[in-house]
């Protein structure tokens, strides 16, 4: 299967970080699904029931925090 990426970055306020990972939560608890566009055309990805989940906070010169989800 070929890779499929897309890739998000974007500097933004605190609450607008929160406001972005709920829009991310509520799509998954309510749609089983991520929507999302690349280049003007929506996509649709389907999540399964069950899903690896891992969070990691790196402190330092920058801190970091990082939300995988992997099925």
């Amino acid at each position: 299967m070929e890779l499929f990426e897309i890739e998000e970055s974007a500097r933004l306020r605190r609450e607008a970080a929160a406001d972005r990972l709920r829009e991310i939560a509520d799509q998954l608890s309510r749609h089983n699904a991520l929507r999302f566009r690349r280049d003007g055309v929506p996509y649709t990805v389907k999540v399964p029931d069950e899903v690896e989940f891992s969070v990691e906070i790196e402190i330092g010169d920058d801190n970091e925090l990082e939300i995988e989800i992997r099925w």
